[in-house]
């Protein structure tokens, strides 16, 4: 029986529409439905755009004894190739372009015989190297190689590294991919599952899951959110380390965290990101987009099922959220703020916490920069989405990790403690 061509027309579509109603889990059905656009001042064009893979594979030269890999999670290497007998260049390209300069790198290296070798790493030439080599060897430890051994190279660097046999991890930061934080949420969550609830806010461009961790004691109902995310740019791994010790002293059940807790909702998101983490990305998502600039109309499923999740949390608690912090990395350490206080849910939140941090950290001056957000982030968000406060927080590519350490865990300890007195 022939059918007009209307009625194949219908059928295409129907089917089309059911392979989508199926690939989406349903916290990003409801991220469609719940979630309403929030303005910003400035708007930003964040439809996907393609990126570019690497190729994943041993990179063999041979005639010089000396191997390179990039088949893991994390990794970024583009090209391996031999400059001379001693020297090597390793080619880094981003995922797509115009993108923020955070080149990032990270792949094994070694060689049939014990012997020194000069890296001359090479880069797009809008862009430069940013990070100085952190080095993990099968025996030790993360470690930061000496800046004796690095060389500025125009916009690249000549990097001299001892090598044998044994495989090097070279890194523009220490790696920590998805896996490694599922590892480290099962650790901070053992014997506490029953107030620091595992969840998934839904999935990414490439279907990685995105955890959530609700945590509160007793009821949810009514109880002030606050909310903690991190890792919405891959390689920014010192702020995703201030993040573990903030989140390691809220939940370290002090009696001042129990306190906090029985009286505030906490929604923490400790991987946004986690296709671009592990793909090894510069800056973006599995679409090619800045995540940090999507929270006003939610183009990336990231951005959208993250937002949806906590709009729903609210709503079905009636919870106000009264605060959202965004952990980054970025050259030094820097708070960046919103000038707009007043009409905030704490107006004096800020200028306390940071005061209270520069009283309880020795020789510590914050470093705050304050604007309201022009372009749709996080922080802005916050701010003109639920009249909360937003704060950027971001560590430096380079701070000590005994700083971050310290940093992250008076912070969170400062911040339990106003919101506690807010309350008394």
């Amino acid at each position: 029986m022939n059918f007009p061509i209307v009625h194949y027309v219908k059928r295409i579509f129907f089917i089309l529409f059911l392979q989508f109603f199926v690939s989406c889990s349903p916290s990003e059905i409801v991220a469609q439905s719940e979630l309403k656009e929030v303005y910003f001042p400035k708007s930003v064009n964040t439809t996907s755009r393609t990126i570019f893979f690497q190729n994943k594979q041993m990179f063999k030269l041979s005639d010089i004894g000396v191997y390179a890999s990039n088949e893991f999670q994390g990794a970024r290497l583009n090209g391996f190739e031999k400059l001379n007998d001693s020297t090597v260049t390793v080619s880094i390209d981003p995922e797509n372009t115009p993108i923020n300069n955070s080149a990032y790198y990270s792949f094994l290296i070694w060689s049939k015989e014990k012997r020194e070798i000069y890296l001359k790493f090479e880069y797009p030439s809008e862009y430069k190297h940013r990070y100085i080599p952190k080095i993990k060897t099968v025996e030790g430890g993360w470690q930061q190689l000496n800046k004796n051994n690095v060389v500025e190279d125009g916009n690249g660097a000549i990097v001299k590294l001892n090598i044998d046999r044994t495989p090097i991890l070279i890194s523009a930061q220490e790696l920590a991919t998805s896996k490694d934080t599922e590892n480290w949420i099962d650790n901070l969550i053992a014997g506490k599952e029953d107030y620091a609830r595992l969840e998934t806010a839904g999935k990414s461009k490439f279907r990685r899951n995105i955890p959530v961790l609700d945590i509160y004691k007793g009821t949810k109902e009514e109880k002030p959110i606050v909310v903690l995310m991190t890792r919405q740019h891959p390689p920014e791994v010192t702020g995703f380390f201030a993040y573990q010790f903030f989140m390691e002293t809220v939940l370290n059940e002090s009696e001042l965290s129990n306190k906090f807790l029985e009286n505030y909702r906490v929604l923490a998101f400790p991987i946004v990101n986690p296709d671009g983490v592990d793909m090894g990305n510069w800056r973006h998502n599995g679409g090619g987009i800045d995540l940090n600039r999507d929270w006003s109309v939610y183009n990336q499923p990231e951005t959208r099922n993250v937002a949806a999740f906590i709009t729903k949390a609210a709503k079905e608690s009636n919870g106000k959220i009264m605060l959202g912090l965004d952990f980054h990395s970025t050259y030094k350490d820097v708070f960046y703020t919103n000038k707009t206080r007043a009409k905030t849910t704490m107006p004096n939140f800020v200028a306390d916490w940071f005061s209270a941090l520069e009283k309880n950290i020795p020789k510590y001056i914050v470093n705050e920069k304050r604007s309201d957000s022009r372009t749709p982030n996080s922080k802005g968000w916050f701010l003109y989405g639920h009249d909360a406060v937003g704060i950027t927080y971001e560590i430096g590519d380079s701070t000590p990790k005994e700083e971050i350490e310290l940093v992250g865990t008076v912070s969170a300890k400062e911040m339990m403690r106003l919101l506690v007195e807010r309350i008394e």
